[in-house]
């Protein structure tokens, strides 16, 4: 179901999936233009630095606070073993498709 969730939202709202990519797209902005709230934070799509088990230098979704156009991944929020599974799950399938993507490349397709 996480796998598919933009489908679903998609499907749930009647619009087309592009339409939840556009709005995460304009939440990603808003955030980064105008900040967060203090003590307030988003998931945003940023470069690992290691932060919660995910390999450093590759691109996920993680807690962050903005302010002027910096954001600072946010460290130390809890999370359940379902969700723990669930980022693992996403995770892994980053891997492989950037393994993928680099075996393309090397092949010079």
């Amino acid at each position: 179901m996480i796998q598919q969730r933009a489908v679903e939202v998609g499907y749930q709202r009647k619009k087309p999936t592009i339409m939840s990519a556009s709005r995460a797209i304009a939440d990603h902005l808003r955030a980064w233009c105008f900040g967060t709230e203090e003590g307030d934070w988003v998931s945003i799509s940023v470069i690992s630095d290691g932060s919660y088990d995910i390999p450093e230098g590759l691109v996920c979704s993680v807690p962050v606070t903005c302010r002027n156009f910096e954001y600072k991944i946010v460290e130390g929020i809890e999370m359940d073993d379902f969700s723990k599974e669930q980022l693992k799950i996403a995770v892994d399938e980053l891997i492989e498709e950037k393994d993928e993507l680099n075996e393309d490349v090397e092949v010079g397709i």
